[in-house]
């Protein structure tokens, strides 16, 4: 059988950010979504300290998709070779590696190759813009490394539900019910083009504030794990970037139902209502968060509770 027909392409960025700190980002995949713009979730499927496999969950020309990727991690030379295979196009898999190398002063090249068939469906031309914007987004992240601790906010809020997981999968899962629902909720628009993967538009309100806005998100539901990950494409200021998950643990007497956030700040981006401090944009941001966050998760277990003491 002749071999398939290549795309190449090949292109080399420098960074300030310390050679170390760059190849570390481009390792810890599960961490991109809240760090890469494109990435909405990484699943790392399986890992053995030198090879792992990725399913990979990004945006490409608006549309959500998934890939998986296996990839050979080379820490000492900072090197990462990759394959990635498309499932909706069946043995055109895409080659590539990262090279990161150091250039003193704390700064360094990234490189990113990537050599895809020709019958994966990306163009020459394509091919060389995804590239390039690959190594953009990964430069940028990497170069805010120093201010990381203060832009990078991590945190959950869960309760115990005495009712079923079920249901309370099922409020999650019905975002488009919410502004009948939830109170921070004015309006919300969902669309389910590809079974468990929505997208949606809340108009919400802050009543801590006063203040309303417009959030875009991706959301993958996976009801047989129990899980609904999300990551906003359009966020409100301060946040830059804000990825999260519900997750459901059923126990003997019910459920424990938790929400994660992952979240970007924006730099030198003042808090509504607080001063500019980074610190006070996190302490907004994670009262604002927590407070509709737990507000859904109360409203989900008074519909499990409610239902429950029907029964009885």
């Amino acid at each position: 059988m002749p071999s398939q027909r290549k795309h190449p392409a090949r292109h080399t960025a420098p960074a300030a950010a310390p050679a170390g700190v760059v190849y570390g980002l481009l390792a810890d995949a599960p961490r991109w979504p809240v760090l890469l713009p494109s990435y909405v979730h990484v699943e790392r499927v399986d890992f053995d300290g030198a090879q792992d496999s990725l399913r990979l969950w990004h945006l490409r020309h608006g549309q959500v998709r998934c890939v998986l990727a296996r990839r050979v991690l080379h820490p000492r030379e900072r090197r990462i070779d990759f394959e990635l295979t498309d499932p909706l196009l069946p043995g055109a898999p895409t080659h590539g590696s990262w090279n990161v190398s150091p250039q003193g002063g704390g700064r360094c090249l990234v490189t990113l190759c990537q050599d895809a068939a020709a019958a994966s469906g990306q163009g020459p031309d394509m091919l060389e813009a995804q590239v390039r914007a690959q190594l953009a987004a990964v430069v940028e992240a990497a170069e805010r490394w120093d201010r990381l601790d203060e832009l990078l906010l991590s945190f959950e809020d869960s309760l115990h539900v005495t009712g079923s997981p079920e249901i309370v999968y099922d409020f999650l899962y019905r975002i488009a019910d919410w502004a009948d629902l939830v109170p921070h909720v004015e309006r919300a628009e969902v669309t389910e083009d590809v079974p468990g993967v929505q997208r949606a538009v809340l108009h919400t309100s802050d009543p801590g504030t006063g203040d309303t806005g417009v959030v875009e998100s991706v959301r993958l539901c996976f009801p047989a794990a129990g899980r609904i990950v999300h990551k906003q494409t359009v966020t409100p200021d301060p946040v830059a970037a804000h990825y999260g998950e519900w997750s459901l643990e059923p126990d003997a007497s019910g459920v424990r139902v938790a929400c994660t956030h992952q979240v970007m700040l924006r730099e030198a981006t003042p808090a509504p209502g607080a001063g500019a401090r980074p610190a006070d944009a996190r302490r907004h941001v994670r009262e604002w968060l927590g407070r509709t966050s737990t507000e859904a998760l109360t409203l989900a277990r008074w519909h499990a509770e409610s239902a429950l003491r029907r029964l009885r």
